[in-house]
Formats: C-alpha cells, sequence, structure tokens
C-alpha cells in the first residue's frame, strides 16, 4: 500500500518514532515473558489451575489500579511516571531471573512477580496514552492508533515463538530479556522532547470528585460507554482464549517454540490487519467494524467440531484481520475528543470499564480445563462470543456510533 501524506508525517514525527521504537522492543520482551508465565508454571507444579492464577495476577493489576494511574498520570509528569514505571518493571524481572537462576522458584514467587510487572505496566499504560496525544495532531490519532497496533501485533508475531524458544534454551532467558527491554524504553522516553501534556496541574475538587468526572464525561458518551462495556465481556472472553490455547496446545504435545509459533501466527494475521486498517477505515463505518469484529470471534467454535488447536487459529483469521482496526478507530476517536486535562481520568476510567472482567478469563479458563476437556470448554467460549456480537448487533448505543470525520471538527 502506497504511504499516505499523513503516514509519511507519522514517520517524520521524531517523538512519535522514539515512542512507538522504545514500545516496540519493551512490548516484544513483554509478550514473551508473557507466554513463559504459563508455561514455567506447567514445569513448576503441572498445574492448568495455577498457570491460570498467574494469569490472573498478571492482568489483574491492570483494572485494580487504572483509576489511581489516570488521577496521577492527570496530576504528575507522565514522563516521569513512565520512567518509574521501566525501572520496577525491569528490576522484578532480573529478580525472577536470579531466583531461576538458583533453581525452580516457589509459585508464590512467580505470582507475585507477575503482580508487580502488571502493576508497573498499569501505570506505564495509562501515561503513554497522554504522550500519544501530546505528539501526534488530533486529526493524525486514528493512524497513529493504527500504528500502535501494527507495532503490537508485530511483537505478537515475533514475542511468543520467541519467549518459547528461549525458554526451550534456559527457564530464565524468556524473563531476561523481557528485563533488557523495559531499559530499552526507558532510554526512548527519557530521549523524547515534547511535554507529555499541555500542563502539570492538581484537578479540583477532592480525589473521589476528580475520578468521578472522568467517568462522568466517558458515560456522556454513548459510543465510547457501550464500547467500553462490550469489551469488557471481549476481554475475559480473549483472556480466557489464550490460556486455553496454551494448554490445550501442550495438552496435544506441542513444544513451547510451536506454542509459541501458533500464536505468532495470531500476530502475522493482526498485522496484516494492521497495514490494512487505513484502508478499512476510509471504507467502513465504525460500527459495522465493530460488529463484524464481534461476530468474527465465534471462528473459535471450529475447535469444538474438531478439536485441534492448529484449525481453532484457522477459526480466528477474520478476527484477527479485522480486531486491529477496531482498536484504532475507538481508541483514535476517544482520545481525539478527550479534553487533554482529562485524558488520564476518561481513559483510565474507559480501560477500567473494559478490563474489569480481563483478569477472571485465564482463571475461568484454567478452572474449566481442569473440570472439562479442552474439546467442552472451548464450547463456553464460543457461546460467550457468540452472545456478545448479538448484544453488539441489537445495541442502540454502538447503532448510533459516529463518524471519524468528527475528529476533524474537534476543538
Amino acid at each position: 500500500m502506497k504511504p499516505t501524506p499523513a503516514d509519511l508525517s507519522l514517520r517524520r514525527n521524531r517523538d512519535f518514532v522514539l515512542l512507538q521504537t522504545g514500545q516496540l522492543l519493551s512490548t516484544l520482551g513483554n509478550q514473551s515473558s508473557y507466554v513463559a508465565y504459563p508455561l514455567l508454571v506447567l514445569v513448576v507444579t503441572g498445574s492448568p489451575t495455577k498457570a491460570g492464577l498467574v494469569g490472573f495476577a498478571s492482568i489483574l493489576p491492570y483494572p485494580l489500579f487504572v483509576l489511581p494511574a489516570g488521577l496521577i498520570a492527570d496530576r504528575l509528569d507522565r514522563k516521569r511516571v513512565m520512567i518509574v514505571a521501566d525501572v520496577v518493571r525491569a528490576l522484578v524481572l532480573a529478580g525472577l531471573v536470579a531466583a531461576l537462576a538458583a533453581g525452580d522458584p516457589p509459585f508464590a514467587l512467580i505470582f507475585a512477580v507477575a503482580f508487580v510487572d502488571g502493576t508497573a505496566f498499569a501505570f506505564f499504560n495509562i501515561a503513554e496514552v497522554g504522550a500519544l496525544r501530546a505528539v501526534v495532531p488530533k486529526e493524525q490519532l486514528p493512524r497513529a492508533a493504527a500504528a500502535e497496533q501494527a507495532r503490537l501485533s508485530t511483537v505478537i508475531l515475533a514475542g511468543p515463538p520467541l519467549g518459547g524458544f528461549l525458554f526451550g534454551l534456559g527457564r530464565g532467558l524468556p524473563f531476561l530479556f523481557d528485563a533488557v527491554s523495559y531499559v530499552f524504553s526507558l532510554v526512548s522516553v527519557v530521549a523524547m522532547r515534547t511535554p507529555f501534556q499541555e500542563e502539570v496541574a492538581v484537578p479540583e475538587g477532592g480525589l473521589r470528585a476528580q475520578v468521578t468526572e472522568g467517568f462522568r464525561w466517558l458515560w456522556r458518551q454513548p459510543f465510547l460507554r457501550g464500547s467500553a462495556v462490550l469489551f469488557a465481556f471481549t476481554n475475559f472472553g480473549g483472556n480466557a482464549l489464550y490460556l486455553f490455547l496454551v494448554v490445550a496446545a501442550e495438552q496435544q504435545g506441542l513444544s513451547p517454540a510451536l506454542i509459541g509459533t501458533l500464536i505468532a501466527i495470531y500476530g502475522g494475521l493482526s498485522l496484516v490487519g494492521s497495514l490494512i486498517s487505513p484502508r478499512v477505515q476510509s471504507l467502513m463505518s465504525m460500527r459495522t467494524i465493530l460488529v463484524s469484529t464481534l461476530w468474527f470471534a465465534v471462528g473459535v467454535g471450529l475447535y469444538v467440531i474438531e478439536p485441534n488447536v492448529w484449525l481453532l487459529i484457522a477459526g480466528v483469521v477474520p478476527l484477527a484481520l479485522l480486531n486491529p482496526s477496531l482498536n484504532a478507530v475507538v481508541i483514535g476517536y476517544r482520545v481525539g475528543i478527550t479534553p487533554d486535562h482529562l485524558q488520564g481520568r476518561v481513559n483510565s476510567a474507559a480501560r477500567l470499564i473494559a478490563q474489569v472482567g480481563a483478569p477472571l478469563g485465564p482463571l475461568v479458563a484454567g478452572l474449566l480445563l481442569g473440570a472439562f476437556s479442552p474439546r467442552v470448554t472451548c464450547l463456553f467460549i464460543t457461546a460467550w462470543f457468540a452472545a456478545i456480537a448479538l448484544w453488539a448487533t441489537l445495541s442502540p448505543s454502538i447503532r448510533k456510533a459516529p463518524k471519524l470525520s468528527e475528529l476533524a471538527e474537534a476543538q
């Protein structure tokens, strides 16, 4: 696809390129360790349920701390918040590497490291949203969000097989790579010149009033409100599906490297979806993108027909291709119309709603896999996605989705 003038201007934007480069490396490390966590627990304990608990521990901090993270992102210098978060993540991963060098670490330590790592990510991620808005013109935000989706797809393509490969060489290597990647992220953030917010000011009112202001603003936007609620259910299902895929593949006899490759196929499809996202945005409305994506998730049901993880991946090809466009339009629109002084609180409110059920996904999947066969577990997941898609199709707030052209008119 020939680059558009908007794409070229993003590539010439020094701070945007720095932000994306640093996050490309750190997210690559994160994806490498993310696939290594359940593999490590399965090797140390042999328990799918405990693997689900570690997945729960890594995701729980986001909905737990996203509101304080949003408040801090609006009250303090967002750049400093991101720097501190990177330092914390690098240190805790280095600690796990040291423990692995001494032998099999206790399950409690793996659980704690996953929790602290996830907590630091919550604070970094919310501050990063404000940084993106600071370095990118408002009308380019959907394309910038699409570029971020391309970055995420790239690391999903490379990270899991790399993590599986490194895990096969040594259990501590994926976590060591992750720790080093956070150092690269730290360097890129320090090198950025653009202020990450218009001004650092303490919002008026008490803490409760300040947090409520973000929720209140979000709730007045019907499409953003409806999307956030729908995403709460899809993220639960998506995280359940991730653990299901790892455990089902392991039980099918796939090696750690092959499990990573399996996940990477989805990442490769998502990368293609990210590259075609600008074209998709020009051809389809936000409602069409959202509803179509949710119905495509029902493709996981192919595993129910024939329990083979390769067939499951084949079933989600359309989902993988369209999902980056869904994330790009919703995030780009939300960031573009939100006032700068509310960026942290509005985005944290939206992400809290969207992520509130996510930690339960791997936990429930682990319990289902412990009680039922993979085939029956996948049937539960498929029915869940079908119910969400039907809900979105009938939702009045989704039916009245705004147009991306409204961003150019926003003040």
